[in-house]
């Protein structure tokens, strides 16, 4: 956190079944389903979800062929939604999909090489958590998957899949030093008491994710803070794909670029250049250029290598910023093409990455989260 002095932070995240997240597991679900025949697909797919309904809509360009309805219901039934009273299933669900191929004159730019269009992302790690990321965000993460986890075990039977966590912590001196608020919204069964929620929810989530030694008596607790959470999922609030571009990245700690990942393929710099200035950020942290690091990378359509490079080390780096930028471009192949062949990206890996965050995951398929080139930075900068 590069904000000095003592303050709160708040950052938030969502279970795999909150309406946004499934509509961006249905647009990954697309993507991976496509990559996975094709390797070379083109896809940007978007998902809305409502009651009874998915629309599916966007542009693909493949050699593939991927049944999409189906592809729908199945990631539906993965997240949980298998039966009509929770006003959402898969079995009754309408799925309607107006598809079609990518347009030619973006195709001219991408297929020599080049970005799939202009834009500017943003990297960012810090050694608040073992992640190297964020610590409000990193404990959002881990409360809403715990919250998923009880669901899908049976452990809490009487939860359902849509959820939210929301986490405040105080950062003395610029540290984080305890658990300020735990906010957590949970759908459940009508026929459940909300103490009997509460109580649960704090020792089956809670306490199962969030050290004891940053939580102490004047934590907060809010648990369905309105009530009662029974109406829940695309029949309460229509899910949209790319609607939680902050809960995908750092939680609001820095800028965004303002692009959504999920439906894209790699050769769209939203998603690609997000993961490589992720991939560059954590390792320069990790070789300890910095105890926070941010990188932006900006792209023009059709143009391969980024038209600017921005770092900033927030005042705690060990090296000249200027060395830093000439490292960046000596170790690191920024064009479309070196991104997708440097983290290995025409694989099926994506519809994991649509829930509970792009970044700070130890899954082997995260190859952004790599820290393989510690030895390379510090040759070229120690």
């Amino acid at each position: 956190m590069y904000k000095k002095g003592n303050f709160l932070f708040t950052s938030e995240s969502v279970t795999e079944g909150h309406p946004d997240k499934i509509a961006d597991q249905i647009s990954d679900a697309i993507l991976d389903a496509l990559i996975d025949q094709d390797k070379d697909s083109h896809v940007a797919v978007e998902t809305i979800t409502t009651t009874g309904l998915v629309f599916i809509a966007g542009e693909v360009t493949t050699k593939g062929y991927v049944d999409f309805p189906q592809v729908v219901r199945d990631t539906v039934k993965e997240i949980g939604y298998t039966r009509a009273k929770y006003g959402f299933d898969y079995e009754t669900c309408s799925v309607i999909s107006s598809i079609h191929e990518q347009s030619p004159d973006i195709a001219m730019g991408v297929n020599p090489g080049g970005a799939g269009d202009q834009g500017m992302m943003f990297g960012y790690a810090t050694t608040e958590t073992e992640e190297l990321m964020p610590m409000p965000i990193m404990f959002a993460h881990k409360l809403v998957k715990q919250l998923s986890k009880v669901r899908k075990e049976d452990i809490l039977p009487y939860l359902r899949p849509d959820g939210k966590s929301q986490v405040t912590i105080e950062y003395i001196d610029g540290k984080p030093t305890r658990v300020d608020a735990i906010v957590i919204s949970t759908q459940h069964s009508p026929d459940v008491k909300q103490s009997e929620i509460r109580e649960d929810v704090i020792e089956k989530v809670i306490m199962e994710v969030i050290p004891s030694e940053m939580i102490d008596d004047n934590t907060k607790y809010y648990i369905n803070p309105t009530g009662k959470f029974v109406m829940g999922g695309p029949m309460a609030d229509t899910g949209l794909t790319g609607r939680k571009i902050i809960v995908d990245t750092y939680g609001g700690v820095v800028s965004h670029g303002g692009g959504a990942f999920s439906g894209k393929d790699p050769t769209k710099v939203d998603r690609s250049a997000a993961y490589m200035a992720r991939y560059i950020a954590k390792n320069m942290v990790a070789a300890g250029v910095s105890d926070e690091f941010t990188v932006q990378l900006a792209y023009a359509i059709g143009v391969a290598d980024p038209v600017s490079i921005m770092i900033d080390t927030h005042g705690k780096g060990k090296v000249d910023e200027a060395k830093i930028v000439k490292a960046i471009r000596d170790i690191f192949d920024l064009t479309p093409r070196g991104i997708i062949n440097q983290l290995d990206l025409l694989r099926p890996i994506y519809k994991k990455t649509a829930a509970y965050g792009h970044f700070g995951r130890t899954e082997e398929s995260f190859s952004w989260e790599k820290a393989d080139k510690v030895e390379d930075i510090k040759n070229a900068l120690f």
